[in-house]
């Protein structure tokens, strides 16, 4: 009975330091700042774009927070929404009332995250303080965009290759007129490709 007791204490301490040895690298790897002197700060934005609570906040491109709630507020008096994202911010941290806040990418398609340029005003932020954000572009307006330019660029060729064919004998010996031909070919073949897929105009293939 004896031994029975002491393998069953035995088994609770190993389980039990086995906890807090799970809860101390949990922490670790969250980095856990609740031990940490901070205050809140609030952001408006129209559009997030992606965000997520855990997710960075940078000031002069340095982590120095995170963004801790995110949520849509329903404003009655304007009888409009906006999400309001709460950051938590190290107490260290000064950051001016005239910064500038904007949704950031950590390379192309990485985690988005807030970043934070400071103004110039003497004046800072203070706890529970709220900041209106700069709205990240959506991706179908960057796709609208890119295909009015590549409308563009077709019109221009067509314009160029009229030009060409009423003046350019004209102008031009007959072999610089066949290369100017060639290229307006060429780059009326690239419209064409992007208007298929205008991400082309943005991500290109490497050559081999």
């Amino acid at each position: 009975m004896n031994k029975g007791l002491k393998l069953e204490l035995k088994l609770g301490i190993f389980v039990f330091i086995g906890i807090i040895l799970l809860a101390g690298l949990v922490f670790s790897l969250r980095d856990f700042r609740s031990w940490q002197a901070g205050y809140n700060i609030f952001i408006k934005f129209n559009f997030l774009n992606g965000v997520k609570v855990g997710a960075p906040v940078r000031f002069r491109g340095v982590d120095v927070g995170e963004v801790r709630k995110i949520e849509i507020i329903n404003d009655t008096e304007s009888n409009q929404s906006y999400v309001k994202v709460s950051c938590w911010i190290k107490n260290s941290v000064k950051i001016p009332q005239d910064s500038s806040v904007w949704v950031n990418t950590l390379g192309i398609l990485g985690e988005k995250y807030i970043e934070i340029m400071p103004g110039k005003d003497l004046n800072f932020l203070t706890k529970d303080a709220l900041i209106a954000g700069n709205d990240p572009v959506a991706m179908h307006e960057i796709q609208e965009l890119a295909l009015k330019i590549i409308s563009d660029i077709d019109k221009k060729i067509q314009e160029l290759k009229t030009q060409s064919g009423t003046l350019g004998k004209l102008l031009y010996e007959d072999e610089i007129y066949k290369k100017i031909n060639s290229i307006l070919d060429d780059l009326k073949e690239l419209t064409s490709d992007l208007k298929l897929n205008p991400w082309k105009l943005f991500f290109r293939p490497k050559k081999k």
